[in-house]
Parts: C-alpha cells; structure tokens; sequence
C-alpha cells in the first residue's frame, strides 16, 4: 500500500464534496499499522489546512491548469508539495515515493509530471516562498472569499482569527464530575506523569498539555471523561439545569453537549435528543453507553415537529444549530475547501426556520439556548436580532460570563480565545 496515494484519495474526495472525517474513517480502518495511519491522517489534515497556498505554488509550477478529470493528480501534486513544504521528511523520500504512487494510475504522463513538479520545486524552493507571500490566499492560506467574509465581520480580529485557524488545536477534555472533581482527575493524570491545565471558564474543562490516543488516558473507558472543547461545554451550563425539569437537545449529534446535560443534572424528568443522520444517532448512543447515561433518542429531522413531538412542552431547550463551522477550521481544515459563500445566507434561513418551528414547544418562563460553532453575525446575532423582533413572547436572557466578546444579543468566542473553539451563544426566554 503507497500511504501517499491512500492520501491523495483522501483528499481528491475533499476536494469533490466530502467531508475529511468522514472519509478518514472508512480508509484508514484497513491500515494496520498505527504509525501508518499517523502519518495518511497528517498530510490529508495538513493539505487541506493549508491547500489554499498549496494551490498558489501548483498555479506558479505547472505550465497550464489541471483538468477537472485529473483532479486526483492534482491531489497527489498537493500532497508531494505539503510533505517538502511543511514535513519533516527526507525530500528524496517525499519525491520517490510521490512518484511512485503516480504508477498506480492509468495515466503515463502523471509519473513524469508530478516528479518534475516536485523537483523544480526544490531548485527553486526560496525564490518561491518568497514571491507567494504576496497573495493573500497563500500567505493566509484560505481562499479570498474567506478573508473577506472575515475580514468584514471582525475588521479589528481578523488577522488573529485567520491565524488561529491555521493552528492546531488543543486537546481538551471534560472531566465528569458526576465521578470525580477537576481537581481529582488533574492529580490522577499527574499520577500517570501526564500535565493537563484547566480551562477557567468552564467549570469541568481541562486540557492536556501534550495530545495522544484519548482511549489510553486514565478512566477514559471508565467514563470519568469525555473529548471535548471548552466553548461547547459552555451550552450545559448556560441551561440553568434544575431537577424535575424536561430537556430538549435538539441536532444532538455526536453528543457531547446532550452527555454533558445528563452530568449536570441526573434528575430531568426527560431528556429527549433528536439527531436527522442515522448514523450519526449511533454515535450519540455509543457516547451515553460509555458514560452509562441514558436518553430518549430518535431520529428526525427536528423542525418537522409533527413527526416526533408529544405535546408536551419543555423546560429547556438547546438548539445547536446547522452552520458554516467556520469557527472550528483548526479542528476541521477540511471547511475552508467544502463551504461556498452562498452557504452562509442558506444556513441562516435553516437556523431562522429551526427556532421558529422549536420556539412554540417551550414552556412559559422556559429558556431556549441558541449555539452555533460559527463566527459570522449573520449566523449568530441577526438570527437572534430577527427573531426577537417577530416574536413578542420573547425576551434576551443576558449571559453574565467574561468569556467571549459581547454582541447586541449573546456572547461570541473567537477562535483561539482562551484556548477555544469559536462559538456563538444567545439565550432567550419565554414571557410568563
């Protein structure tokens, strides 16, 4: 098996619509080796992290355009390039095995182009680098579009956002503190001679200082923790969570809040989760299965009401809503190649029509937390702004938090602040 070319797969399915993680999931399950797998999982996350700069050096080295039919030399191209260009390894092992992975096709003219592509890299590696720091889509490595958008909606945070975006992300965790405390796992890891820091603006977050396989930590199997950021472990708190009450986690996939919930407050009277992907239910039950916590799950589309609702009303309810994700890019590099710029204003139609299909099942006096994993107001705060002006019966609950930055409604956190994902929060409650 040539692990260049497994990568190149990868990421030609990228490049034509899927998401990285999904792809990842099925072609690294049939690498045995654990070392083998690292290294496909490090080009196809460093390609796409920085395939807009990729892209600027091909355009600068290949004499005419790719054709779209070739689209998987082009990817194999880019993976060559990530490997002289960001990775440590030999550059006559990123070229010879780059070249050889071209023999797998049926194209003769692949082998030869690709390894004059590499090499005339090499003999002209600093004159290169240094002419393509003057275009903004290889010096920020996102395409223009994004730097607009960005660039617009955080004229004064931009270049620290673009920045954040192309860093790696820590590995943070949530310490279940239906089992022990923050504290109480820090010393546990100490014990293992693992450093971890807490997340201080979240009462259960940690992150540990050096990341490696989660199912090798201490209590992990065990259920005393669980892989996640700590803006998202912002959404269980801001519910206010009190006994007796009934719990809508609507778009629940892949869990972690819904898991975090049932932590808070053991004593709902019902915690309903509802997830549209069959398989990305699994994933949900799989996580409460593990944490031995349980919920009521089903699979719908969660604006379709009449599908899945009982009538009752709720207490409480989180919609985490659909959205670009632009605030996760360092976790998922793969969102600056998939998303379009006329996603943004489709998304805030979907967000618009899930709280407005949600509002009517919450309870007089109930709370309705709205997350988004985005940065852009017209996802986050104009949804708020519009449905608090065509909603009488609904008023801003304030978040008193220091984290983030605030907004005319809610709170956002921009990527890499506080060591944080970026992420959107506003919270509304019914009138009496």
């Amino acid at each position: 098996m040539n692990l260049r070319l497994t990568a190149a797969r990868i990421i030609n399915e990228v490049t034509n619509g899927r998401s990285l993680s999904d792809v990842l999931t099925s072609s690294l399950s049939v690498i045995k080796e654990p070392r083998d797998r690292a290294f496909v999982q490090a080009i196809c996350y460093g390609v796409c992290r920085y395939y807009s700069r990729l892209d600027v050096v091909l355009s600068q080295l290949l004499k005419k355009p790719m054709k779209a039919k070739d689209s998987l030399v082009h990817a194999l191209l880019c993976v060559g390039l990530y490997q002289l260009m960001e990775m440590r390894v030999p550059p006559h092992a990123a070229v010879d095995e780059t070249v050889k992975a071209a023999d797998k096709f049926n194209q003769p003219w692949a082998r030869g182009l690709i390894n004059a592509v590499l090499r005339e890299y090499l003999r002209n590696k600093t004159m290169i680098e240094e002419s393509i720091k003057s275009d903004p889509e290889s010096d920020y490595a996102h395409p223009l579009w994004w730097i607009s958008s960005i660039k617009k909606a955080w004229p004064l945070q931009w270049q620290a956002i673009l920045q954040a975006n192309n860093n790696y992300p820590p590995f943070a965790l949530r310490v279940n503190q239906r089992h022990m405390t923050r504290e109480g796992y820090l010393a546990k890891l100490q014990a293992h001679e693992l450093s971890a820091h807490i997340i201080p603006q979240t009462q259960a977050g940690i992150i540990l200082d050096s990341p490696m396989a989660v199912e090798s930590l201490p209590g992990f199997a065990e259920g005393e923790i669980s892989v996640q950021d700590g803006a998202a472990q912002l959404a269980a708190e801001l519910l206010d969570l009190q006994p007796g009450q009934r719990v809508l986690d609507a778009c629940a996939a892949p869990g972690g809040k819904l898991t975090h919930i049932l932590e808070l407050q053991p004593d709902l009277s019902a915690c309903i989760a509802i997830e549209k992907e069959a398989a990305r239910l699994s994933s949900i039950k799989e996580n409460l299965a593990r944490l031995q916590l349980s919920a009521q799950c089903s699979c719908h589309d969660v604006g379709d009401v009449n599908h899945w609702w009982d009538g009752q009303l709720f207490d409480r309810i989180l919609l985490d809503a659909p959205c670009s994700a632009s605030g996760v890019i360092r976790r998922h590099p793969d969102i600056k190649i998939l998303r379009e710029p006329q996603d943004i204003r489709a998304l805030a139609q979907q967000q618009k029509a899930l709280l407005t299909a949600l509002w009517p099942l919450l309870k007089p006096g109930g709370m309705l937390v709205y997350a988004t994993c985005s940065i852009f107001p017209e996802e986050n705060v104009q949804v708020m702004q519009a449905f608090l002006a065509t909603h009488e019966d609904a008023k801003e609950e304030e978040i008193l938090a220091t984290w983030g930055l605030p907004c005319e409604v809610g709170r956002q956190i921009l990527p890499g602040m506080d060591e944080m994902d970026g992420f959107y929060y506003g919270c509304l409650r019914k009138r009496g």
